[in-house]
């Protein structure tokens, strides 16, 4: 085929020069050549047509031995240039038999290909050394070309400098680290001196990095990036490196593959100095059903969606994804930004740059969903572009869910006011330091702290909370501690009544549901009948206490609660690890939480109506707001009362989910004493267990929690629930605490129990803005509820709170992450 490097001629040799010069670049020279060759094909000179058509010829054959295009269908790249420069007789920006595409800008030719793979060669010993190391750790092909561009590309690195942000080619023996990428301008030589002469920052960038952004340009790469020395390497060298989107040669492995391999189900937590132990952001090999875990191997369902073009080939999207939240989780006190991260950004290539541009978009798409940049942090410019924000957003409730979505979006750039009917934050968490030591009115416990945000929140406030120990003895009337043994056969016998119910359900409907205590007693029966077993009138006594417990967990008697969808969350991964007690309270992550968020106190709403293109709310002392979006974080009962207006009414869809979980209610007595009377029989524990005397009181204080486990205040907690709560409705707090003292003088028989020196009891049943504690799915209801609850209404009323949340309901936990998801979802809707 005729080129234009066939031209004879001055123009036509400048002009090739110039292109060549320009690094790989396409331009206006592949036209010119072609109308050159128009030019010189049309009407030859009588009795010289045979002799030119002979030229033609020849120079085509000239042309083929001078020059050669990238064989790679697509590349835009006329005059290929090796970049490796590896052998004597390298092709540089001239002739060789093939030329080696690793992407559009970047290729080397047969002559270095050669000089690395030939056995003979000078190179060989380099590439089998490298080939050694990557088929140890890696689980990818050690083809030459992975070499070239894991070895011997250069690395390119960005200008610093606020007004130039230039790419700029670094040589081919210098080596790039995250130090070098924070510090570099144009014009600095590698040990940060700076080159004396004009300003290098006006000197162009080179033509190919223009080309490194546009779509077609990754779809050519031949090779995906995988990085070296990534922040995220010490979480998951338990994995093959080139399968979380690292490189083979460049990741320590304190784990080899011949480990991972020779024990399948082994699962390896890795330690890593200065990391809270609470955070294990990827799930490791052979590990399942943990919460807010991600796969570092895999995209999620929601990053496919956002992220389509990476569905072929995630490696890319992985190395970014999981650089990110490793870098977030050493050190989550700080804002996580796309300049912190780009420097660990650490691959040979123009690829690099790609990877930088990407990493903005991923960033954004995290700190959106509440990955990263979340928590108690504040920031002083807006997280996401103007693009991703809401102009502004009324939130209605300022407890765990209202704060966390109000938090979120101020961070984001969105303007957000917060109603609350109270005259304090924190809605049902209520702390109260009245009796020497903070004693949360309603909670106070994290159940499993393992990627918990509650302990994310703890790590950014530097505040440390006491696990629980499992010891946990149960004492009868008269002060005898049960035996281990019953204890233990009982709790078998509990489980394994669980167990029966939810074989049962596998194949009913919801209308075929049933009460969860009848299925229980029935199971119970029997078991009875069929084993011949009889329970002793103690086994029946801690078979008691176990469904007090189950009770505590539902916050209602059992007659009420669903038999088919009682546990629902179980079927999602649920928080692992151990379970704390907050000692300063949760009021100290809520407080932190609303810092410089504007909230209005004692401002009840009554009405909101999204009718028109903006919503308005409307306050009982008929002060009114208006937003683009309202986000409603209430307690379900006050939906199911009615206590706020909507116009027009909600749909009957979310109407009948709302009607269809219940209310629990549980309430607290706190007691302090002059001395710590329990502490020789405890020995330590952080609680112990009343056994019931008789199933009608199985709900009353069941188990006594110390909330002073350092043992200087002498203050226990217990907790009312079941058929106890409404039994203690309307008695007075005297009465209740007289109650309380009778059960702990005869689980302490044997020694003198003072009269305490103060108290409290709680009354959420009586709290007009609570009126419960929390959900639970009522009998012929289902999990699919608390779906519905969350869904919004017309992209304008959005709602939030435990009892939106399907995975976490129940809990402070599962609050706070229903105001994150919604903040989310206002950002996209």
């Amino acid at each position: 085929m005729l080129s234009d490097a066939d031209c004879p001629g001055n123009a036509s040799g400048a002009r090739r020069a110039r292109k060549r010069s320009s690094g790989e670049s396409p331009g206006e020279g592949q036209t010119l050549r072609s109308s050159r060759r128009q030019k010189r094909t049309n009407n030859p000179p009588p009795g010289q047509s045979k002799r030119k058509a002979t030229d033609t010829e020849e120079e085509d054959d000239q042309s083929e031995k001078k020059y050669r295009k990238c064989e790679k269908a697509g590349c835009s790249a006329v005059y290929p240039v090796c970049f490796a420069s590896a052998s004597e007789r390298c092709a540089k920006n001239g002739y060789t038999s093939r030329w080696y595409h690793l992407s559009c800008g970047e290729h080397f030719c047969n002559e270095c290909f050669d000089h690395y793979y030939r056995s003979h060669k000078d190179g060989y010993e380099t590439f089998a050394e490298w080939k050694k190391v990557w088929t140890s750790n890696g689980k990818s092909e050690p083809s030459l070309k992975a070499f070239m561009a894991d070895q011997q590309l250069p690395f390119w690195v960005q200008c610093t400098k606020p007004d130039c942000r230039k790419w700029r080619q670094m040589t081919k023996e210098a080596q790039l680290t995250p130090a070098l990428a924070e510090t570099y301008r144009c014009g600095m030589k590698y040990n940060n001196i700076k080159i004396e002469g004009p300003d290098q920052c006006s000197q162009p960038e080179d033509l190919r990095v223009a080309e490194v952004s546009d779509s077609w340009w990754h779809s050519m790469l031949i090779l995906p990036p995988l990085l070296k020395e990534s922040p995220a390497s010490p979480f998951l060298a338990a994995y093959y490196p080139d399968c979380v989107g690292m490189s083979p040669s460049g990741s320590s492995s304190s784990v080899s593959s011949s480990e991972v391999k020779a024990d399948p189900h082994r699962t390896v937590h890795p330690q890593i100095s200065g990391l809270s132990q609470y955070f294990q952001p990827f799930y490791q090999p052979n590990e399942c059903g943990k919460a807010l875990c991600v796969r570092p191997d895999m995209m999620e369902l929601d990053e496919l969606y956002e992220f389509p073009e990476f569905s072929r080939d995630p490696t890319m999207y992985l190395a970014l994804r999981n650089l990110i939240l490793a870098s977030w989780h050493r050190n989550c006190k700080k804002v996580l930004t796309a300049e912190k991260c780009s420097q660990h950004i650490i691959v040979r290539g123009l690829v690099r740059v790609r990877c930088v541009q990407e990493l903005g978009r991923v960033l954004h798409f995290m700190t959106k969903k509440g990955l990263v940049n979340t928590g108690v942090l504040r920031v002083e410019r807006p997280l996401l572009p103007e693009g991703y924000r809401s102009k502004n957003v009324i939130i209605i409730g300022a407890g765990a869910s209202g704060l966390a979505a109000a938090r979120q979006l101020q961070n984001f750039g969105t303007a957000v006011v917060v109603l609350e009917a109270r005259d304090r934050i924190g809605g049902r968490v209520w702390d109260d330091t009245s009796l020497g030591v903070m004693v949360g009115r309603g909670a106070q416990i994290v159940n499993g702290c393992v990627n918990n945000p509650i302990a994310l929140m703890c790590e950014q406030m530097d505040i440390k909370m006491h696990k629980l120990g499992e010891r946990c003895e149960l004492f009868q009337k008269g002060g005898q501690a049960t035996d281990p043994a019953i204890d233990k056969r009982m709790d078998f016998h509990f489980n394994a009544i669980l167990d029966v119910v939810s074989e049962w359900r596998k194949d009913k409907s919801q209308s075929q549901d049933t009460p969860l205590g009848e299925k229980v007693q029935e199971v119970k029966k029997n078991f009875l009948q069929e084993s011949g077993i009889q329970f002793s009138e103690l086994e029946e006594k801690v078979l008691q206490f176990h469904l007090s417990n189950l009770e505590f967990a539902c916050g209602s008697t059992l007659d009420k609660v669903s038999a088919r969808s009682w546990d629902h969350n179980e079927f999602f991964a649920q928080f692992s690890g151990d379970h704390t007690l907050l000692t300063k309270g949760y009021y100290a992550l809520l407080h932190k939480l609303a810092e410089g968020l504007d909230i209005c106190t004692n401002c009840p709403v009554e009405a909101i109506d999204y009718s028109g293109e903006t919503v308005k709310v409307i306050s009982s002392n008929g002060s009114q707001w208006t937003a683009q979006k309202v986000l409603v974080t209430v307690p379900l009962i006050l939906l199911q009362k009615n206590l706020i207006h909507f116009n027009p009414p909600l749909p009957e869809r979310k109407l009948k989910a709302i009607h269809s979980l219940g209310a629990g209610i549980i309430e607290k007595i706190a007691l302090q004493f002059p001395c710590r009377f329990w502490d020789k029989k405890i020995q330590g524990a952080d609680y112990f267990g009343n056994i019931p005397p008789v199933p009608e009181k199985r709900g009353m204080f069941s188990v006594f929690y110390d909330l002073d486990p350092q043992g200087k205040n002498a203050v226990l907690m217990s907790v009312i629930s079941g058929d106890a709560v409404a039994a203690v409705r309307d008695m007075e707090e005297k009465d209740v605490v007289n109650e309380c003292m009778k059960v702990l003088r005869e689980l302490f028989k044997e020694q003198e129990v003072p009269e305490p020196v103060n108290y409290f009891v709680t009354h959420w049943s009586k709290d007009v803005w609570s009126q419960m504690s929390y959900s639970f799915v009522k009998t012929g209801g289902s999990g699919e509820a608390y779906d519905i609850l969350a869904e919004d209404v017309q992209g304008k009323v959005f709602f939030a709170g435990e009892a939106t949340n399907r995975h976490f309901p129940q809990t402070v936990t599962g609050a706070y992450l229903s105001g994150v998801r919604e903040a989310s979802k206002m950002t996209a809707v």
